[in-house]
């Protein structure tokens, strides 16, 4: 298996003050980045991983406020910068960078990416990301998000220009002859006179071609029409984690489309998402996961599931069906997934749920806690190794920690992936020069 970790939030939801936070420095100071990178490359993982978003959460009670005063999903930066510094101080594991289709350029992106995989030396994975989310959709001028059927589309499309511009120059292309003074061979680099329902790019990508020529290419729809867009181009996809029957569901779905698509399953990995708190005993773990609870007031979880679902929660009256939240979450072009998708699936569409109930399912779901993998770094191993035979054996997982940073993420480099290592379970550190080579499945 493969390891990679998430350091979409090591600052948000009371990381920042938690026991085993940075002291003497704060976000967004690259050299808490810096140390981290050397701790996961010391302990072999594959990739460090940045999510994104661009709004502040304001869909509960129609404001910022909340998340602004609880530090829920705020701030977020622009990352690339902090993996440039990364970089400097690691020689082999990889980064990942999330952009979203939904409202960027390609041409912009593939070539600020083409630069990263320059700086890094062939280490950029690029995760692209249909965006779900209001707050996100204003900052571009947009009054509303599109469809989510057309933001596929979207994706689509701006994964095809991204991958015309990273060909438009070949990787002998470059002469650079000092004797005549010739630097490029001019039929080597064309255009791509991309004319499409979304974007209009003339070409080329005025770039050296990179390490790795492309980045690799990340996706995570977990919907059919998402499942169906990673059997297309993805290198790698995101899974989420929670039962091993959606995770099998998952599997089996991708393995489908991208045999559909003339691929070969078994190139394609997934790495689940998973949450871990890692304890040197089961009861370190469990006390560490106590802390975890002490952050949440209803304002904090109302203001992370609000901008999550799209939905504004405060205003949920004191029981309703909960068919009602799926039509809410259409009307406002969200998918209904995540803790709306999980109570539809276990109480079904005619379930009276009273609001009270609903923020106690909130509450684990806002945490992770429901599907937190607890205990030492054997029970975890365990745990791991079984859920990896069960869903295909081919990826691995992207952990994450509730707990403060650096010292969640740190414990993990420390204690479990060691674990692993010493079990044989973990693929071998860094066997080739790009991360594409060093994630071949």
């Amino acid at each position: 298996m493969h390891l990679a970790f998430d350091l979409s939030f090591t600052h948000t939801e009371g990381r920042w003050a938690r026991r085993g936070s940075w002291v003497g420095t704060d976000f967004p100071d690259p050299r808490l980045y810096m140390e981290l990178a050397r701790t996961a490359e010391r302990a072999g993982i594959g990739m460090l991983f940045f999510g994104d978003g661009t709004g502040i959460p304001d869909t509960w009670r129609g404001s910022i406020d909340a998340a602004v005063e609880w530090g829920v999903q705020w701030p977020r930066h622009d990352m690339s910068p902090i993996i440039a510094a990364m970089s400097t101080v690691t020689d082999h594991i990889g980064f990942g960078l999330t952009y979203s289709s939904t409202f960027m350029h390609p041409f912009y992106t593939a070539r600020l990416l083409n630069s990263l995989d320059h700086v890094t030396g062939g280490r950029i994975a690029f995760n692209v990301v249909a965006s779900t989310r209001g707050a996100d959709a204003a900052n571009y001028g947009f009054d509303q998000l599109m469809p989510h059927g057309e933001r596929y589309e979207r994706m689509e499309e701006f994964i095809d220009v991204c991958q015309a511009l990273w060909a438009s120059v070949d990787p002998d292309a470059i002469v650079r002859d000092r004797e005549t003074g010739r630097f490029a061979d001019p039929a080597k680099v064309r255009r791509v006179d991309h004319q499409g329902r979304f974007f209009a790019v003339r070409g080329p990508l005025p770039s050296v071609p990179s390490p790795q020529v492309a980045p690799v290419l990340v996706q995570a729809g977990n919907s059919p029409r998402g499942i169906a867009a990673s059997a297309r181009f993805a290198d790698l996809v995101f899974g989420f984690g929670g039962s091993v029957a959606s995770q099998q569901r998952h599997r089996t779905m991708l393995d489908s489309a991208l045999t559909e698509q003339g691929r070969d399953p078994a190139k394609v990995g997934i790495l689940w998402a998973t949450q871990v708190i890692v304890g040197r005993t089961a009861d370190e773990a469990r006390a560490r996961r106590d802390e975890v609870l002490g952050f949440w007031s209803e304002e904090a979880v109302g203001a992370y599931l609000s901008h999550n679902a799209g939905i504004d929660f405060s205003r949920l009256p004191s029981s309703f069906p909960l068919g009602e939240l799926r039509r809410q979450a259409e009307q406002a072009q969200a998918s209904p997934s995540g803790l709306i998708g999980t109570l539809l699936a276990e109480h079904g569409e005619d379930y009276q749920m009273s609001r009270t109930e609903f923020f106690e399912h909130g509450w684990t779901s806002a945490t992770g806690l429901d599907h937190t993998v607890i205990g030492d770094p054997v029970a975890v191993a365990d745990h791991l190794e079984e859920n990896f035979a069960q869903t295909g054996q081919r990826g691995g997982y992207m952990l994450s920690s509730p707990l403060a940073m650096p010292s969640g993420l740190t414990d993990v480099a420390e204690l479990l992936a060691p674990e692993l290592r010493r079990r044989g379970a973990l693929a071998p550190r860094y066997p080739g020069r790009t991360l594409r080579e060093n994630l071949a499945i």
